[in-house]
């Protein structure tokens, strides 16, 4: 099961007894999704089409603990994970639209449903089970809520500026896809929601993945300083070697003919243990003076035999 799956999961396993909350939870499923619609004829139904059962299924639990429906909610004939309530369940149809407080076309969740800070998160929890949708966090962090209209997304955004969740939208084909793309603002909304199992799961994620990236960085860090070790060390000895050739080290100065002959001896040593090599010991700064001073002789050198 994906990520999104999973979320989703354990969000309908949530238990909200708080009557207010459970009407903004199924005015959200049934608004974002689509659900409450009129024919031509003026007859009113309620239909549900997902890709999981289980949110059918909570549409279906939301409507029986408040007593909108019992026997008359049944799935269509062909399995095909459809809550539909047709022409013969009139009166639930009715009863539930009257508590949602539903406006005949209206494509925006009731303000009415959702005046306090708990029935927006349960607004919100039925908005990302019936469009909402998570990328895999361990390739990328992306979490997205797919709108009919503008209006729709609008409203989706107001509504999570409350937790001071800044989402942004973008238009994709007919739609308004509203998005997060910060993981500390989808740990905020799965907070939110009430997915504090999914919560953790991604903090976890988000610490193995940051761990992998520190160690990454020090590992290309140092493979970085080795490489610049080891072409500085080979452009020393170049330049000791034309030096040995075209100038001889009798004709240096002590100090510099002692770290010219050192490096020659430890080519692959690193500055450091070049002046703990010599004898008396030089700190690190004098041997690469000392170096830098062969380098620019050699470099004299070799102007002068061009």
């Amino acid at each position: 099961m994906s990520f999104s799956g999973k979320v989703k999961e354990e969000l309908v396993r949530l238990e909200n007894d708080a009557r207010h909350c459970q009407i903004a939870e199924l005015a959200a499923i049934l608004i974002y999704s689509g659900a409450a619609r009129t024919d031509g004829s003026g007859n009113k139904t309620i239909e549900i089409q997902s890709d999981v059962s289980y949110v059918a299924a909570r549409c279906c639990m939301l409507l029986e603990k408040l007593g909108l429906a019992e026997k008359n909610v049944t799935w269509d004939a062909q399995g095909s994970n459809t809550l539909y309530l047709g022409e013969n369940d009139s009166d639930v149809i009715n009863k539930t639209l009257q508590t949602i407080k539903y406006r005949e076309g209206d494509t925006l969740v009731n303000p009415l449903v959702m005046k306090s800070l708990c029935c927006k998160r349960a607004c919100l929890r039925g908005a990302f089970l019936s469009i909402g949708s998570m990328s895999n966090p361990e390739k990328g962090y992306h979490l997205e809520f797919v709108c009919s209209d503008t209006q729709q997304a609008e409203q989706l955004v107001d509504t999570l500026l409350v937790y001071e969740i800044h989402a942004k939208v973008v238009a994709r084909k007919k739609y308004q896809v509203v998005y997060l793309k910060e993981s500390e603002e989808i740990v905020e909304l799965l907070n939110v929601i009430g997915a504090h199992i999914s919560l953790m799961n991604l903090e976890n994620l988000r610490i193995l993945k940051d761990m992998r990236n520190s160690i990454n960085r020090k590992v290309n860090c140092e493979a970085a300083n080795i490489t610049k070790t080891v072409n500085a060390a080979s452009k020393q000895i170049d330049d000791i070697q034309y030096i040995k050739q075209h100038y001889g080290f009798d004709n240096l100065a002590d100090n510099l003919k002692q770290i010219a002959k050192m490096r020659l001896e430890y080519p692959d040593a690193t500055l450091k243990e070049l002046g703990e090599y010599m004898t008396p010991k030089v700190g690190k700064s004098g041997v690469n003076h000392r170096l830098r001073k062969l380098g620019e002789l050699a470099e004299k050198l070799r102007m002068n035999s061009s």
